[in-house]
């Protein structure tokens, strides 16, 4: 058995890749399985937000003179 990946030979290598392509595979699924895709009538819309006339906000009643 070889405990180290840097003496790894080409098998030991292709195992790891198989593996780790495996688990993102599978975590992969999960998370398509995990997503809610009912279609329940609550889905989003874009709204669109036409500007009005300007409006002058102040915290203050003092005039600034410049």
């Amino acid at each position: 058995m070889n405990h180290s990946i840097y003496s790894a030979d080409r098998m030991t290598h292709l195992k790891i890749v198989v593996v780790a392509l495996i688990a993102g595979i599978l975590v992969a699924g999960f998370g398509i399985s995990a997503h809610n895709a009912s279609d329940d009538g609550y889905a989003q819309t874009a709204r669109v937000i036409k500007a009005g006339k300007p409006v002058a906000v102040t915290s203050s009643s003092n005039s600034l003179v410049r």
